[in-house]
């Protein structure tokens, strides 16, 4: 691969590395709600020991584990387009030789 290639994907790379970030952050500001929320409604579930009050702390926690599980998918592609950026930079040095 040409090193104008190899630049040009470094900045693809670098453009979806920093929208995934942005979109990590606002997943993280999203779960830390669901979470909150959850506690919250484990908590009136506990106070008021009615179904319909269990049933609410369920779906509360049902959000907020699927938020975790898209939280943690979206880190982990992070992750791999750290890698690859990595992976680019290096390939980037040794074409520089």
């Amino acid at each position: 691969m040409s090193r104008a290639a190899i630049e040009a994907k470094l900045r693809q790379l670098g453009d979806r590395l920093r929208r995934a970030r942005e979109e990590l952050a606002v997943l993280d500001e999203q779960f830390l709600v669901f979470r909150d929320t959850a506690d919250e409604t484990r908590m009136q579930a506990l106070v008021d020991e009615t179904p319909l009050a269990a049933q609410e702390h369920r779906e509360a926690q049902r959000h907020a584990d699927a938020m975790f599980r898209s939280r943690e998918r979206l880190a982990a592609t992070v992750v791999e387009l750290e890698r690859a950026r990595e992976d680019l930079l290096d390939r980037l040095v040794r074409e520089g030789r």
